[in-house]
């Protein structure tokens, strides 16, 4: 109790910005998790957005080299990232729709090769980059520079939202009808992905590459469970991240334990807890 009391302590004092800043990280991530977390969560393609986040590190990894050895002085690694996050968007968001048996081979193609590329160019850094920042992140190191980036994304992805929701919700839940109402699917998804892969980037200093797929499904997949339409799932969605992102800094804090692992098992019990809650609920339901 004494460790909770001293965190919200130190969220209000002036000597401890860095909270501060996690804390106001966490609810503009919070939109993002939410909004496009039930877009990938709807359109069931999670396992393409979480080739893109593993695939980012080999940007990263390529733009640390550059900018290390000379050849391309001041790089920097989230330059490299969305130029890898796009990349990888258009590979896949093509195999996707051209070549749907060899999909999953493409996934996962991309997925190895990317973080491969970026592991093999952190090695041959001078001075070594160690990709575990990279791939667990530390919103305690989250700048004011990264929080301006986070709050521009997220007022474009709103206005996307808002502009295109009716050709969203269409191309999520029925395909084929939506193509007979005149409306570009695949523009529609490959723009998705693009959208997407620009967020992967920005929140993989949230949580990190290996859990930003975490916290684009378990809150989605959370509020999916009550939900009736795509706009209510996003609310829901939006509300879930920001308390398990509160709730795991606190925890982080409390504990000393790394927030962005405690900010996923959060999210997790308490998805696995309304699963098993559903199911009992199913269950007695029957005759």
């Amino acid at each position: 109790m004494d460790n909770l009391i001293s965190f919200f302590h130190a969220l209000i004092s002036p000597d401890f910005p860095f909270v501060r800043n996690a804390f106001v990280a966490g609810a503009l991530s919070s939109v993002l998790f939410g909004l496009l977390g039930s877009v990938v969560t709807v359109k069931r393609i999670a396992s393409l957005a979480g080739a893109i986040s593993h695939a980012v590190l080999g940007g990263i990894g390529l733009a640390l080299y550059l900018s290390a050895t000379g050849i391309v002085p001041n790089l920097s690694p989230m330059a490299g990232a969305i130029v890898f996050a796009l990349l990888s968007a258009l590979l896949i968001g093509t195999a996707s729709l051209k070549s749907k048996q060899r999909e999953d081979t493409v996934i996962q193609a991309i997925w190895a090769v990317g973080m491969s590329i970026g592991v093999l160019f952190m090695a041959k850094t001078p001075g070594y980059s160690d990709p575990s920042s990279y791939l667990f992140g530390n919103i305690l190191l989250i700048g004011t520079q990264d929080l301006w980036l986070l709050l521009i994304l997220d007022v474009a992805v709103i206005a996307l939202i808002w502009r295109y929701y009716a050709q969203i919700e269409a191309t999520a839940f029925d395909e084929e009808f939506a193509q007979v109402r005149g409306i570009p699917t695949q523009a529609v998804f490959l723009a998705i992905l693009a959208v997407t892969a620009i967020a992967v980037v920005l929140l993989q200093t949230f949580v990190g590459i290996v859990m930003v797929i975490a916290m684009l499904t378990l809150p989605a997949g959370t509020a999916g469970f009550g939900a009736k339409n795509l706009a209510t799932m996003m609310a829901v969605s939006t509300l879930y991240s920001f308390v398990y992102s509160t709730a795991g800094l606190a925890a982080g804090w409390a504990l000393d334990a790394p927030v962005g692992a405690m900010v996923v098992v959060i999210a997790g019990l308490f998805y696995l807890s309304m699963l098993l809650a559903n199911v009992l609920k199913k269950r007695r339901r029957r005759p």
